[in-house]
């Protein structure tokens, strides 16, 4: 009898495994097709446009090489009056990296770190210069594309209310010829009009078109340019100082420029300080660095028709951008989500055992229980491949980040430097006021001697008077015969 029921059970068994068998082609179809679902995800992700853009910005950037440079570093004397134009044929090169060291003096300007024309472009070594008279303020170079030549006007010192004239447009000049062995590179190009000097690594005879009263040093944290398209926006002030003349101030620029203008392929859109030894402290992304000049006897502003014993040039070699290898390795990191099955396993197991635990113990042991495929969950689990593409934009980010906290360090810095020019003002404005009281009281003390001295003359006077009076008045008291006989 127990052999009989062992036997009937045997075959129920065996009757439901085969039933199980039977359903097992439908019950692992729908998780095969839940299967194929999470694939289209993964292959989107990885023919999506942010990827092939991470790729081509990882290998773009690393194949340009900055030209290099031939340069010749001097030292220049400031003029102390705006200078005569002069007509180049050839635009000046890329700017070079000229970082300024702490100002010695609140009152000392920022002057050189640009190109200047002595026969050829010549680097004019930045240095720390005080005003030749009191109150007067400086003027950086002028560029301006015209014509297809370049008509350039070099930084001068300014006495107060002079203010920079900009050259008429129906001036006729002659183009200054370049000095003997002097080879000029290609003419300007971009749009007419005033610019400035291409950013350090920059193709050579790129302009940068820039607002009046730039400093040619505000490019020099800027990338690379290979195309036309870069232009500086200045929010520029201006204040009405006559009926003639204005006062422009350039407190702030905004750099731009489309991707297709950048070696590196990426747009710009920045604002850096408009003070010209700020924006040369800011971190470069072409470490292209001036040459110190061989010479430390300053030359004389030029002057057309006057030859100029040149330097030897000193070729400079800028190494690669130094963003575009930061930015291009984000790129590479963030598709390693996309290859992590961590979190389609993690929810089918939470599932399965979910339901496995609602189960009665019979169908914890049938073969149902080695599908977890069946849960439908991981396509829609598919979103970290999603979520990876939008954390490609860390790189330009953190670049952006530390570009603008080198920006928040140059303002501090210039926060500084205006904090330590008030305080020596007033510490100069107390010593003037200690002046004026010195010589207050000494002309107090003067104009009172003055005075005593004008009381004991009319004094004197005043008893002189008595004296006469009392003199006559005895001569009157005394008889007639006897003043005769005396």
């Amino acid at each position: 009898m127990k052999v009989f029921r062992l036997m009937t059970r045997a075959a129920i068994l065996l009757t439901g495994l085969g039933l199980a068998a039977c359903n097992s082609p439908s019950a692992t179809q729908s998780p095969s097709s839940g299967d194929v679902a999470p694939a289209p995800p993964e292959s989107q992700g990885s023919e999506s446009p942010p990827p092939d853009n991470g790729a081509q910005a990882s290998v773009t950037p690393t194949n340009y090489e900055p030209p290099p440079q031939n340069v010749v570093s001097v030292y220049q004397q400031p003029a102390e009056q705006e200078p005569q134009p002069v007509e180049v044929a050839a635009a000046p090169p890329p700017m070079l990296v000229d970082v300024p060291p702490p100002p010695p003096s609140p009152d000392d300007a920022w002057t050189g770190g640009y190109w200047a024309w002595q026969g050829d472009w010549v680097w004019v070594q930045g240095q720390w210069s005080p005003p030749p008279r009191p109150h007067y303020h400086w003027f950086p170079p002028y560029y301006e594309h015209r014509h297809g030549d370049v008509v350039f006007i070099d930084g001068f010192w300014g006495a107060p209310g002079v203010e920079f004239r900009r050259p008429p447009p129906d001036l006729r000049l002659t183009l200054s010829p370049p000095e003997a062995g002097v080879t000029l590179g290609p003419a300007p190009i971009g749009p007419e009009g005033i610019f400035v000097p291409a950013p350090p690594g920059s193709r050579f005879g790129l302009i940068v078109p820039a607002p009046l009263g730039t400093p040619p040093a505000v490019v020099t944290s800027a990338p690379p340019i290979i195309n036309v398209g870069m232009r500086i926006n200045g929010n520029i002030n201006i204040n009405n100082t006559t009926n003639i003349t204005n006062t422009t101030v350039i407190n702030h620029v905004t750099i731009y420029a489309p991707a297709e203008a950048t070696a590196d392929h990426r747009a710009v859109n920045v604002a850096v300080p408009a003070q010209a030894h700020l924006a040369a402290a800011m971190p470069p992304v072409v470490r292209a660095t001036a040459p110190r000049p061989t010479s430390s006897k300053p030359f004389a502003p030029f002057v057309p028709g006057r030859s100029v014993s040149l330097p030897a040039a000193e070729t400079v070699r800028p190494p690669a951008p130094q963003s575009a290898e930061r930015e291009s390795t984000p790129p590479r990191e963030a598709t390693q989500p996309r290859a992590a099955t961590q979190p389609r396993e993690e929810t089918p197991s939470r599932e399965a055992t979910a339901r496995s635990e609602a189960r009665s113990p019979r169908e914890q042991t049938s073969p149902r229980e080695t599908t977890p495929p069946r849960v439908p969950s991981p396509p829609r689990e598919a979103s970290p491949p999603r979520e990876a593409t939008t954390t490609r934009p860390a790189a330009p980010n953190g670049a952006a980040a530390a570009h603008e906290q080198a920006q928040r360090n140059a303002e501090a810095q210039h926060n500084a430097e205006a904090a330590r020019r008030n305080s020596a003002e007033a510490e100069q404005k107390a010593a003037e006021a200690k002046r004026s009281a010195d010589a207050a009281k000494q002309n107090s003390a003067a104009a009172a001697a003055r005075q005593a001295e004008a009381a004991k003359q009319a004094a004197d006077a005043e008893r002189q008077k008595a004296e006469a009076a009392k003199k006559k008045a005895d001569a009157a008291k005394k008889p007639p015969g006897q003043a005769e006989q005396h």
